[in-house]
């Protein structure tokens, strides 16, 4: 049953690093409008960053951690990209000439990563109910 539980663990990392990042588009799209912050500026927006990380059960490398990998978030980062500058001079956020800083969030893009996470999250889901039905299955052969 070993390698029930090493696919679950993979599949779990898998499940855990796209709920980092869909929480990370959530927060990205909550503050796509907000033009103050307590770091002063407008909102940045963020981004989880991934890493691979070979599978080693109970902390002992193996051969199957050459072929396997499960992933983690390392940290997450603020995005470089400027804030947006709309003209908008009745704004209370605006400067000298009438422009406020906008995140440097793109809804659009945003919808296609949650788009894209969601997907992903869900081939975890099925990854785990497809390694669960294969060890029932063998359960029932060794009745």
């Amino acid at each position: 049953m070993v390698g029930v539980f090493s696919a679950l663990e993979v599949a779990a990392s898998g499940l855990s690093a796209e709920r980092v990042r869909m929480n990370t588009i959530a927060s990205n799209l909550a503050n796509a409008r907000t033009t103050r912050t307590d770091a002063g500026g407008p909102y940045k927006r963020i981004d989880p960053v991934f890493e691979a990380v070979p599978y080693a059960p109970n902390g002992v490398a193996s051969p199957l951690a050459r072929a396997v990998s499960g992933v983690r978030v390392t940290h997450v980062q603020e995005d470089t990209r400027d804030p947006m500058e709309v003209y908008e001079p009745g704004h209370p956020d605006a400067d000298a000439r009438g422009f406020v800083k906008y995140p440097n969030v793109n809804v659009v893009e945003e919808m296609v990563n949650m788009i894209t996470a969601s997907r992903a999250y869900e081939a975890g889901v099925s990854s785990v109910e497809t390694v669960k039905s294969m060890a029932r299955s063998a359960l029932q052969i060794g009745k």
